[in-house]
């Protein structure tokens, strides 16, 4: 099965790992490839020469390894490392971010915001988040693809919501080794200095898409910080992980209101319906795609605008509304869209939105993820008619307001509410009032109850009606 030549002590170790990560005795590997035993455990020990490629096939299929472990396996072969092979070609022209399927639309302010942070020589971890479908991932994206092109930056993109056998999707190319390679130590917290020695000290940004771990529980990550001084990391993910040195840049859901102007909530004189209002934009293109032969009269764009207020302006619930344009008239969607809007974003994810499951299943998750005082305060927030402050909540719960500001500070990072602009012509320093958005009110309203601090359960009415019981 093998040719004599040179002992490989880096052969021996890679395949005793990639043994250990498949769960399999020397007796099973044996059983399962045809290579005998006898064979395995000499290649293991280093004492035979260079493995036949049939040899090596015949175990990595056994072992069911992955593109990038099966070309560690052969370049382990030449007594080279993963990490040396990948080195020697790790460039700007090598590690580039995914190009993008479509343009951004209205996140110029948090961009600007992005590009400042990620362009300071202070800051090196730095954490987009914010709910489900809200476009964290396009955000990013814009921003790596400005770092790649300006500065000749090597970026590194990893998908860390995707399983292995997704982010692979070119087998054979050097681009998805390095990523699910680099992905799967960070995610395993193996390898650190071979890890650290591929960044050295090249200046790098890395993005962790879809990473809901605390940098803080990421070995790997935390040793390359540490190791790579010019190492920067972008972080998307749905939960605000706290972490010493690090910055958060939270990503509320697209306008749905004019956002300029002296008249901010309504169109300036001589705009259009749709002039400074991110989220009707960003829904009539989906429109005029799914419906080319209904006009974009001002009749339509204004119901369209209605369509977006009832759905929070959240890119994909807006992407998977006007999927129903097929089925429904705009008149009908908006019905449903105030009704039952939960009912319009089922289903499978888009493929263009960046995350993985139907997003009503993403938001219930967001929500269910709360302590109990964040859900209490959500459900006193659902219980309002109409927008309320941080005195009023704090009232309705019979809790002070310093402790009624933290939670929906944590609220407003979680995105499930939003802050609403200030009236033309208000008082200046009036208080903060706030909104829950309505797909999450559908939520809260459906489950009816609220968790109290000591693990009990009360309706939201009564949470509002009568405080603390």
């Amino acid at each position: 099965m093998t040719n004599r030549q040179a002992p490989s002590a880096e052969f021996g170790a890679a395949l005793r790992s990639a043994r250990g990560t498949a769960g399999l005795t020397q007796e099973q590997l044996a059983g399962l490839s045809t290579v005998s035993v006898r064979a395995i455990r000499n290649l293991e020990r280093g004492q035979v020469g260079r493995p036949r490629k049939d040899t090596i096939r015949l175990l990595a299929d056994a072992m069911r390894l992955s593109d990038t472990r099966r070309a560690a396996l052969e370049l382990a072969v030449e007594g080279a490392s993963t990490g040396k092979a990948l080195r020697d070609v790790y460039s700007a022209e090598f590690a580039f971010p995914p190009s993008p399927l479509r343009s951004l639309f209205g996140r110029g302010a948090e961009l600007r915001a992005l590009d400042e942070l990620l362009g300071s020589e202070r800051e090196r971890l730095v954490t987009i988040v914010g709910l489900p479908g809200v476009g964290k991932s396009r955000l990013a994206q814009e921003a790596a693809l400005r770092v790649h092109a300006h500065g000749g930056t090597p970026v590194l993109w990893l998908p860390m919501d995707r399983p292995d056998d997704v982010v692979t999707q070119v087998p054979g190319r050097p681009q998805s080794a390095m990523v699910s390679w680099v992905r799967s130590l960070i995610a395993e917290g193996g390898n650190h200095e071979e890890l650290a020695s591929l960044f050295g000290d090249k200046a790098t940004l890395l993005v962790l898409d879809g990473h809901e771990v605390s940098p803080a529980a990421s070995p790997a990550l935390m040793h390359l910080l540490q190791s790579c001084r010019r190492l920067k990391v972008l972080v998307t993910s749905r939960r605000s992980h706290h972490f010493p040195g690090g910055r958060l840049l939270p990503l509320a859901p697209l306008p749905t209101t004019c956002q300029s102007g002296p008249a901010a909530g309504r169109p300036l004189p001589g705009d259009s319906l749709s002039a400074h209002r991110p989220a009707v934009e960003l829904m009539l293109s989906y429109v005029s795609h799914m419906r080319p032969d209904l006009l974009l009269t001002d009749s339509v764009t204004a119901t369209v605008a209605e369509v977006c207020e009832a759905l929070d302006g959240i890119p994909q619930a807006l992407e998977a509304a006007a999927s129903w344009l097929l089925l429904y008239s705009l008149d009908q969607l908006l019905v449903l869209a105030r009704e039952r809007p939960l009912a319009l974003v089922e289903g499978p994810a888009s493929l263009s939105s960046g995350t993985t499951g139907a997003l009503g299943d993403l938001l219930s998750a967001a929500v269910t993820g709360l302590r109990p005082r964040g859900k209490a305060l959500l459900a006193a927030g659902v219980s309002q008619d109409s927008p309320w402050t941080v005195d009023e909540v704090a009232r309705a719960l019979g809790v002070p307001p310093a402790e009624a500001a933290q939670d929906v500070h944590a609220l407003l990072l979680h995105g499930l509410i939003r802050q609403l602009p200030a009236e033309p012509g208000g008082a200046a320093g009036r208080p903060g009032r706030f909104a829950v958005l309505h797909l999450v009110r559908e939520l809260v309203a459906a489950g009816g109850y609220a968790a109290d601090d000591g693990g009990g359960a009360r309706p939201a009415a009564q949470l509002m009606a009568g405080g603390p019981a």
